[in-house]
This record gives structure tokens, sequence and C-alpha cells, in this order.
């Protein structure tokens, strides 16, 4: 297991003037996925007070976006969306309610590369231009309704691989989407209602991403 201190131990040093981009820690963020979350469901107990979980955060904030390549800019979104979602857990917010949902993700405010904005805002003004409809199979909002949230953090080298499993194993759980060929019929997750535009754009009709 990763020494708290060596998270820490990195921001420090991206900060000084001389010293390389903070990066988010992937490997750390993949390790408290994998000690937390099980079949998708997550022990927020095990990142609440814990200093490798506070690090991460600390390197969202701190991390230069500037000279990223589109796809390097999707593995960081993604993984500072899930980070910051549970984020807002551990800090007493709900997605439950409409009150609770407003201020889960309009009011309350993160740091991210250097500028504070909320989680609405990182979906629809950072990731969603990006132009990957898949990221909405990927960003995790700590609600059932959600895609499950992976034991793995997305990395570059595996970014197509992660996205196209994730958008396979929502479209296909029973849970979510239902699918009756005899009768021509289907039933989907209001994902598909609030990102239609996505889904067309991509393929040209929401039937034919499916």
């Amino acid at each position: 297991m990763r020494q708290a201190a060596a998270p820490l131990l990195t921001l420090a040093l991206a900060l000084t003037p001389t010293a390389a981009r903070a990066e988010l820690d992937s490997t750390g963020w993949s390790k408290l996925l994998g000690e937390a979350v099980i079949d998708g469901h997550v022990d927020y107990r095990q990142w609440a007070g814990n200093p490798r979980f506070d690090a991460l955060v600390e390197q969202i904030a701190a991390t230069d976006t500037g000279g990223m390549s589109r796809e390097e800019k999707l593995v960081f979104y993604i993984n500072a969306y899930n980070i910051l979602a549970a984020r807002g857990i551990l800090d007493g917010s709900s997605p439950s309610g409409l009150i609770g949902r407003h201020v889960y993700f309009k009011r309350d405010k993160y740091r991210i590369a250097g500028e504070r904005i909320s989680l609405h805002q990182l979906e629809h003004e950072w990731i969603r231009p990006l132009g990957e409809p898949r990221i909405h199979f990927a960003i995790v909002c700590a609600s059932a309704s959600c895609p499950m949230l992976q034991d793995d953090a997305y990395t570059l080298e595996n970014l197509d691989a992660q996205l196209e499993s994730a958008a396979i194993n929502f479209i296909n759980d029973s849970k979510r989407n239902r699918f009756d060929a005899g009768q021509r019929k289907a039933e989907l997750s209001s994902i598909f209602k609030w990102f239609e535009e996505d889904f067309v754009e991509a393929a040209g009709s929401l039937q034919a991403y499916l």
C-alpha cells in the first residue's frame, strides 16, 4: 500500500516553480477504488479522513490541463468528477431530493485545475464539449440510477477500452434498460433522454447508438 505521505510529497514538489506539472495519481486512485468499491457499491468510510483520498483532491486542484490532449483531458476530468462526487458525499451533501440535487451538483464548488467550479459545470462545460458520449457511462454521481462506479481508475492507455466496457455494461444492465424485441419496445434510463443530442451526434440517432 502506498504510504500516505507520498501523494502529498508529489503535490508539494509540483507546486514549486521548477517542478514538473502536477498530475492526478491514477495508481493511487485505483488502489482506493479497489479498497472501497464492490460491484459498484461504495464504502465511503474507507475514504473519510483518509490522507490518500485528500491528496487526490489537492492534486485535482493543482493539475495544469493547459498542454493536455483531448484524451488526457477526458482521463483527468472523468477521474476528477468521480473523486469530487465522492468528496461531496463525505462532506455531507447528497443528490437526494430537489434541494439536495441542487446543492450537490450546482451549489457545491471544488477547485479543479486552478478554477473553482461545480460538478454540473465540470460535466456540461468541460467534459461534454470534448465530444465523447460514453462519458455518460463513466462519470458517477453517487446515485443508484447512475452508472456503477468502476473499481479501477481511468487511464490514458486503456481509455477507449474502459469507456467501451462502461457503455456496454450500462446499456445491457436490465435494471436500467429493458428491451422487448418482440414488441419492438425499449424502456431506457433517463440518461438517454437528458443527453440524447450527444448520442444522436455520435451515431445519427439514439436507436443507432444503442
